[in-house]
């Protein structure tokens, strides 16, 4: 069993707010099951990892641009999620910081925040740095602002959003779409939706500008 310190979620130390991008700011249609299938991923292998590994090139450029074209279809076909416009005005109303932080490729990424309109303008992808797991772009980000990590909150749906923030030593927020996950104990806190945390953080944080 992997071992892992779940950081304090304390709302009136938050300085930053850092997002995932799919199905936590927008929505996400991205068939994994079928793109593996598609590439010949084994189920208990990351798909991400998989591609890099493969030893053709020729093959290897394939995989790479199958995964784009999935990424950039899904990325025209998204919406935003609920709360996601409250939440960026809560943000640009405290002076927060914030970014995204996704494993999709920046051009998909890119377009997938232009074509829902978000105020959002730092883009973390994974050409940038080492991809969730890894808190390589969470402790880039916390030194750039020159933040301690409990100041800084990562919100994503999945298991790897909480282990980044672990592994950065920083709050994570799990939004579950009132879906309970198996993994919900590795969150500092769990929310329904957007929403929930923006009404959490405006109880506990009135006042707490930078």
């Amino acid at each position: 069993m992997d071992k892992f310190t779940v950081v304090p979620f304390e709302p009136q130390r938050i300085k930053a707010i850092v997002f995932d991008l799919d199905n936590t700011l927008v929505s996400s249609d991205m068939d994994f099951f079928w793109l593996r299938d598609e590439l010949g991923c084994p189920a208990d292998r990351d798909l991400l990892t998989f591609t890099e590994e493969i030893r053709c090139p020729e093959q290897r450029a394939n995989a790479e641009q199958r995964i784009l074209d999935h990424e950039l279809e899904d990325a025209r076909s998204s919406y935003p999620m609920p709360g996601c416009v409250t939440i960026l005005r809560y943000i640009e109303r405290k002076a927060l910081h914030t970014a995204i932080i996704t494993r999709n490729c920046l051009q998909a990424a890119t377009t997938k925040v232009k074509h829902n309109n978000l105020s959002i303008e730092r883009i973390i992808s994974r050409e940038h740095f080492a991809p969730k797991p890894s808190p390589d772009a969470l402790n880039s980000l916390a030194d750039e602002w020159q933040l301690a990590p409990p100041e800084v909150l990562y919100v994503g749906d999945y298991l790897y959003d909480l282990q980044a923030a672990n592994n950065a030593n920083m709050p994570s927020c799990l939004v579950d779409h009132g879906i309970k996950k198996p993994f919900e104990h590795q969150a500092s806190v769990v929310v329904n939706h957007l929403n929930d945390l923006t009404q959490l953080l405006t109880l506990t944080n009135t006042g707490n500008n930078r």
